[in-house]
């Protein structure tokens, strides 16, 4: 079995950007790229699990955060580094677009997207962690039975493996 990573990606990974969609608004968090090289080099899957309500507000399609996604591991691919998946939910039950209106089991602090992730990836959730900067992140970390480490600013990577400790 596998152990992994999940990080939140909008506040966590990236700088919160009002319904982040486009290459050019995406900027990392200090100490992103390393804590995900971190994960790369330690034996850790490096997942992004992410609410993404845009889409079922209408703002932007599925297809940006997917081209989004390449563009984050082309980037990283720079560096050495990679993220090995991308999960994200693109429902609220409040949103515009009829398809995407529903109330999921996917959306945080719910833990479908972290299930989806185990049984896709053969993780061991006793032995992984999820990092966000919202409650809703612990919560649902929480109700997988994954650590949840609060990501309050700063240093992402130094954040993370002390969280780990």
């Amino acid at each position: 079995m596998n152990k992994a990573v999940f990080f939140d990606r909008d506040g966590t990974l990236n700088e919160e950007v009002y319904y982040l969609h486009k290459i050019e608004d995406f900027k990392w968090i200090e100490g992103a790229i390393d804590a995900i090289k971190y994960c790369n080099d330690n034996g850790y899957l490096a997942i992004v699990i992410t609410n993404q309500s845009g889409v079922a507000r209408g703002y932007y399609q599925e297809s940006d955060i997917m081209k989004l996604y390449e563009w984050m591991n082309a980037d990283l691919a720079k560096h050495g580094a990679h993220l090995d998946g991308i999960y994200y939910c693109p429902h609220h039950p409040t949103g515009k677009v009829k398809e995407y209106a529903i109330d999921c089991d996917c959306r945080k602090p719910k833990p479908g997207m972290l299930l989806k992730a185990q049984k896709d990836h053969n993780i061991d959730l006793k032995l992984s962690y999820l990092i966000g900067d919202g409650a809703r992140d612990v919560e649902c970390a929480e109700a997988a039975g994954v650590k949840g480490i609060r990501y309050r600013g700063g240093n992402l990577h130094q954040a993370l493996t002390e969280g780990m400790i």
